[in-house]
């Protein structure tokens, strides 16, 4: 997610020529990011290449603050922009607060005001916006976020990036060739589950939940992108693996993932940039957790939070899938999260404060 939403950022500073623009990756999920860099056509400047098997929050921080700190050294940089709420993106803001350098925070002001939920999401955004230098804020709720916590100076709304990156590719969606799924004669819903705090118990409940739709509904397709965290793949593959209309997959190429939300029906996912991102294609969410810091998704009538409950899950679900008013209803929502042109923002404002 980072990366996706700081392409069409990056891509817009490399566009101007009084500034040098590096990209770093820390070297988490590799595979992955690759997809995305290939998609916007970007190349790494710098690969930390912290990643090991089974490591601990303490240990990403660590390396990141390690591994960036003699870049930053060696560069004498002059700003640091980091995206989101990650501890690579918090330990890359600390990193740039031990050398004195001004940081620049790309989605600032998201909260559910429970420190514990998401962990350590939470923490980690509340964090990042105490040091920034500048906060550019994707809502207005998010910059009322921040002022209502005295973060005011500096605090810029922009609208949220990724709108930006659809925008970017648009013109190339297409729907994916999935084996297994048919997007004229099925009815397809995307689910994803990733997050942290859902991990056990809460993860193996909404496996449970999804089996159940597919169980009552015949016509009834979800396509499961799988995580490569074994802790959350491994639950999900041995309640789901089984069932012809559970379509496990490898996490798809950014395209093919935009092409399968354009042609879904609905979304059932515990991540929060996809709420903002099924607001470009009027697909309604269901939130398979208890809190949201994109509360203007919920608020627009566009997202819905149902939790990890099997049973809530099911029921949420059957509400879309029986009653053709409330589906219809929550389709026409409109999408608060911004023009496409937050980037060109970004930029302006880092240009205003580099006195470029």
């Amino acid at each position: 997610p980072e990366a996706i939403k700081l392409a069409p950022v990056i891509i817009k500073f490399k566009s101007c020529l009084s500034i040098k623009t590096k990209i770093i990756l820390t070297g988490q999920h590799k595979e992955m990011v690759k997809t995305v860099m290939d998609t916007f056509e970007l190349v790494e400047d710098l690969n930390i290449n912290l990643m090991t098997q089974k490591q601990s929050l303490c240990d990403i921080a660590s390396k990141t603050l390690i591994g960036l700190e003699k870049e930053f050294k060696r560069n004498e940089t002059k700003l640091v922009i980091v995206q989101g709420d990650t501890s690579t993106a918090f330990s890359a803001a600390l990193a740039a607060f031990y050398n004195k350098i001004p940081i620049g925070h790309v989605e600032a002001g998201l909260r559910t005001n429970n420190l514990f939920d998401p962990y350590p999401e939470e923490a980690n955004r509340r964090m990042i916006s105490e040091i920034s230098s500048l906060n550019f804020a994707p809502t207005n709720q998010a910059k009322d976020n921040l002022k209502s916590t005295f973060i005011s100076a500096n605090v810029t709304v922009t609208g949220n990036t990724v709108i930006d990156a659809i925008k970017l590719i648009s013109e190339d969606i297409k729907l994916p060739n999935i084996k297994n799924i048919n997007w004229e004669k099925n009815r397809v819903l995307i689910a994803t589950i990733h997050r942290r705090e859902n991990w056990g118990t809460p993860l193996e409940e909404i496996a449970k939940g999804l089996l159940l739709i597919i169980t009552k509904y015949k016509e009834i397709s979800i396509l499961i992108p799988l995580h490569k965290n074994k802790l959350v793949r491994d639950p999900i593959v041995r309640i789901l693996g089984g069932h012809p209309r559970a379509i496990l997959v490898e996490p798809l190429e950014y395209k093919e993932f935009i092409g399968a939300m354009k042609g879904c029906s609905f979304i059932l996912t515990d991540s929060g940039g996809l709420q903002e991102e099924a607001s470009s294609f009027s697909k309604p969410v269901l939130v398979l957790r208890d809190t949201t810091e994109r509360q203007e998704a919920v608020d627009s009538g566009l997202a819905k939070l149902v939790g990890a409950n099997s049973q809530s899950i099911l029921k949420e679900a059957s509400l879309l899938i029986d009653n053709p008013e409330d589906y219809i209803k929550m389709t026409k929502a409109k999408n608060p999260f911004g023009d496409g042109n937050a980037s060109k923002r970004i930029l302006d404002e880092c240009l205003k404060f580099l006195k470029l």
